[in-house]
């Protein structure tokens, strides 16, 4: 017998594709900002909390002179300018409004596996998974006592952090390795990872002011690896909701 598919069977192949597509830079700007502005409002009202990758919001504060009312009315342009930046992406059909759940629950898997990938990966090198002391959070030393802090301090980790070292930082290598020096693209690729990842993990320690620890690099160099090819192959979004995503689960609920 011969059957016969469907053409408006929603699980066909284009869907499919969609569903697997990754999230454009148009749409993840727009989820990512949410995050942002979570951040952005946050940091004013936690003035103990902050992220070492973040190059905006205190010294925005420091131009303001610390006016708070300056500050939240520059903000609310902010929030503005993103409502009729997702009109014109609308209208433009830039911007994927139904990639908002897949992007969240594919983050979310990522961010529940992430850690237990990584510390596998550090027994099968020889390393001792003990000397990650478990799974460290990815943001800046001395993660503050209060629920909100945390989530706060997760957002701006995830945002930053992902901007500074995958969106600018790998871009930008990758734009150096291949079109400057003319490096094969595995090449640019591998060393891109690498080198960010590496810097990444750096930072927590040169600017953080965590302690040394061999483990604790080297957990989170993993982390950069991962997070540069999440960045690379599923998007921006994907990338910041992941990183803010297992930030909440290590500090929250680990």
């Amino acid at each position: 017998m011969i059957m016969m598919t469907s053409p408006e069977s929603p699980l066909t192949s284009s869907t499919r594709r969609g569903w697997l597509a990754p999230t454009n830079l148009a749409t993840s700007i727009a989820l990512v900002f949410p995050l942002f502005l979570i951040y952005q409002i946050g940091v004013l009202a936690m003035p103990d909390v902050g992220n070492g990758a973040d190059l905006v919001t205190r010294r925005l504060l420091a131009l303001l002179h610390n006016s708070t009312s300056a500050y939240l009315i520059l903000n609310g342009a902010f929030a503005a300018g993103f409502l009729v930046l997702v009109l014109v992406l609308r209208r433009r059909q830039e911007l994927r409004a139904a990639r908002v759940l897949p992007v969240v629950l594919e983050s979310g898997i990522y961010a529940l596996t992430m850690g237990t990938l990584i510390l596998q990966l550090m027994g099968m090198i020889g390393i001792s998974p003990s000397l990650a002391v478990h799974a460290p959070t990815l943001a800046q030393a001395g993660v503050p006592a209060g629920l909100a802090q945390r989530i706060v301090l997760a957002c701006g980790a995830g945002v930053h952090e992902e901007l500074v070292f995958r969106l600018i930082l790998l871009t930008a290598m990758l734009w150096l390795f291949e079109r400057a020096l003319g490096i094969r693209r595995g090449l640019a690729l591998a060393l891109g990872f690498v080198i960010t990842a590496a810097l990444f993990s750096a930072a927590h320690h040169v600017i953080g002011g965590e302690p040394w620890r061999v483990g604790v690099f080297v957990y989170r160099l993993f982390c950069g690896l991962i997070f540069a090819a999440i960045f690379h192959w599923r998007g921006f979004a994907v990338a910041v909701y992941t990183h803010t995503l297992y930030d909440i689960y290590v500090m929250v609920l680990g």
